[in-house]
């Protein structure tokens, strides 16, 4: 049986996700996706990609995470699986790319600069 990959990241969140066919079962570090991710909201970002193709039963998908926050997980899962459905058939390219879920979100936390509270905050002036 073909296992198809896809890497997903946001922020500092990095998806690993190894995509097969089988019954529609998602572990997400050892654990089922509804335990992983109990929110009803990042549950469906994750199967976005997958309910946008009709396609929600038809693969088992193992996601081994690492970083970030949950909102950063479950966007970099929803990449990594869009990466992994695109992997399987190029056809599926077109449809997920309309819906927005082949674009990697660039945006991450601006660095901290030296003499500064935080990345752009100052310290508060006094005129004497």
């Amino acid at each position: 049986m073909q296992i198809y990959n896809g890497l997903g990241r946001r922020k500092s969140a990095v998806a690993r996700v190894y995509l097969r066919e089988g019954k529609g079962n998602i572990v997400i570090n050892g654990r089922d996706m509804k335990d992983y991710f109990q929110s009803e909201l990042l549950q469906y970002v994750v199967m976005q990609p997958l309910n946008v193709l009709n396609v929600g039963g038809n693969f088992d998908i193992k996601v081994t995470l690492d970083g970030g926050g949950v909102k950063g997980q479950a966007e970099a899962v929803r990449l990594g699986i869009s990466r992994a459905l695109v992997e399987y058939n190029p056809d599926n390219k077109p449809t997920l790319k309309a819906n927005g879920f082949m674009t990697r979100d660039s945006r991450s936390v601006e660095r901290k600069k030296p003499g500064r509270p935080k990345a752009r905050k100052r310290f508060q002036f006094s005129k004497r």
